[in-house]
């Protein structure tokens, strides 16, 4: 569930990528990431999926120009419906093998036909909800995986910094690392993890989190507590 004031406030956010050079540097972290997971793929179909896609550019803009786009199915789930329009366009300019759906990514429906997925985009979230909520996710993500699927995810490294605790969340939910990177000079980080267990069937149904309130968000904390003062 996205929270009440969530909704249209992201346009503003994606407005940063034109200048704050953390931000631009977590994008490419993330997009080599991506690539790196489609270079590992054998040939055949590769599904995508990624949750609070936004306007999609980490993964749009990546596979414009990869040798596999063509056997790629991807959805991309996003609740704000300028963004969604953003990423349709772009879909269509570049002719990308992409569905972009209207919708709360915060629930399994989100998914239905969809997975399971070879690579899983969990990016954006979970500066954004409870530490509960985020370990609810790690430990459902096998649900919406296939075999041997990656998964790539960020969360800022600002104190309190969770992703150690991310990390041994991937770990116990049956993954395996594969990359963990950060932003020199910034909290950026974006790490992505393998399936090594089995995977787990799909469960319609599930809530995996809920977008906190922009004043409780661990992010938003951050980013004041670090703001010099006025």
């Amino acid at each position: 569930m996205v929270a009440s004031d969530a909704v249209g406030e992201w346009v503003e956010w994606h407005r940063r990528y034109d200048s704050d050079a953390g931000l631009i540097a977590r994008l490419h972290l993330v997009q080599g990431m991506i690539r790196d997971a489609l270079d590992g793929r054998p040939a055949g179909p590769i599904a995508i999926i990624s949750m609070c896609a936004g306007d999609g550019r980490d993964l749009l803009e990546m596979l414009a120009s990869h040798p596999q786009r063509a056997d790629v199915h991807a959805r991309l789930v996003e609740a704000d419906a300028e963004l969604v329009e953003r990423a349709r366009a772009e879909v269509a300019r570049l002719g990308l093998p992409v569905e972009v759906a209207l919708g709360d990514a915060s629930v399994t429906e989100a998914y239905a036909g969809a997975v399971p997925a070879d690579v899983v985009l969990v990016c954006g979230v979970w500066g954004n909800v409870t530490d509960a909520d985020v370990r609810n996710t790690v430990k459902h993500l096998p649900e919406l995986c296939a075999p041997g699927a990656t998964v790539i995810w960020t969360r800022g490294r600002f104190a309190p910094d969770l992703t150690p605790a991310i990390r041994d969340w991937f770990e116990q939910a049956g993954f395996t690392e594969l990359a963990f990177g950060t932003v020199p000079g910034g909290t950026q980080s974006a790490g992505a993890h393998r399936l090594v267990s089995a995977p787990r069937p799909y469960v319609p149904g599930r809530r995996l989190f809920t977008f906190l309130e922009t004043e409780l968000r661990p992010a938003t904390i951050a980013r004041r507590a670090a703001a010099p003062p006025q």
